[in-house]
């Protein structure tokens, strides 16, 4: 019961990875916090979990004045923050050439933005416990896709962050890392934004086929465990990104075979 009393804070955490990593660290025995915008799922989530230390606010990572108070409410019940993730996140599917401005700010408003500014009211007290930082973030962050211009550069804009204050943190004891789960079964491609920033309402993947949402969470509990840097989960995840920095010219072409049929963007 490595986590047990330990408060985690994790944004997103009605539904998907999120969830599961609430459900995980409050069966470890800690403390959590989470929030979402859909304040129905989040009463639901604590109804399903009545007498344990979980607590949920509704709150919507891109405003940075939510984010300020979610924290100040964890302060304020738990008293101090150990762990940090930063799991709120959209997705997108559109060509750049069709996409609208509206939807490349909204991806860069929750999936970098939300991150920095609950990371930003959390820090002094993950300094204070040495704790760690952690940014769910993608393969996408390592390799842009496309179709998902705006959330590449989402989550390319996050490691280059979190790497930058790694080594601010060196001396402080504080861990920073960041998680890739690669193609995980969730609800994101559900509601990822199209090119007039609407949810699609579909996923153009086999969601029964991909890693489940409880077994990613189990994946990066250990990597905290361990202080790891850097987790990049799925043999997909890993071939890509290790293929795109030794043959990048063949990744390309390997890249639009995987998401292109006769042309047209399929996935």
């Amino acid at each position: 019961m490595v986590f047990k009393n330990k408060v985690v804070v994790i944004t997103g955490g009605s539904e998907g990875i999120g969830k599961a990593l609430v459900e995980a660290f409050i069966a470890q025995g800690a403390k959590v916090a989470t929030c979402g915008r859909n304040y129905d799922k989040l009463y639901m989530l604590q109804s399903i979990h009545a007498g344990k230390p979980l607590m949920v606010q509704a709150a919507d990572v891109s405003n940075e004045t939510d984010c300020k108070n979610f924290i100040n409410a964890v302060i304020k019940v738990y008293g101090t923050i150990d762990i940090l993730i930063n799991n709120a996140g959209i997705s997108m599917r559109s060509l750049f050439k069709e996409t609208s401005i509206e939807t490349l700010q909204r991806l860069m408003d929750v999936n970098f933005w939300g991150a920095v500014y609950c990371t930003k009211f959390a820090l002094p007290y993950i300094i204070q416990t040495k704790g760690t930082l952690l940014g769910v973030s993608s393969i996408a962050g390592y390799r842009g896709l496309p179709g998902r211009c705006g959330y590449s550069a989402s989550k390319f804009a996050m490691n280059g962050w979190l790497e930058a204050l790694r080594t601010e943190l060196m001396d402080e004891g504080v861990n920073v890392m960041w998680v890739c789960p690669g193609f995980t079964a969730s609800n994101i491609r559900n509601v990822a934004l199209n090119k007039d920033a609407k949810p699609q309402g579909e996923s153009p993947l086999d969601e029964s086929k991909l890693m489940t949402a409880e077994e990613c969470a189990q994946h990066i509990m250990k990597a905290i465990e361990k202080r790891k840097r850097t987790l990049v989960l799925t043999a997909q995840g890993k071939e890509t990104v290790w293929m795109n920095k030794l043959f990048p010219s063949l990744t390309d072409k390997l890249i639009k075979r995987f998401f292109y049929k006769d042309g047209e963007l399929v996935k």
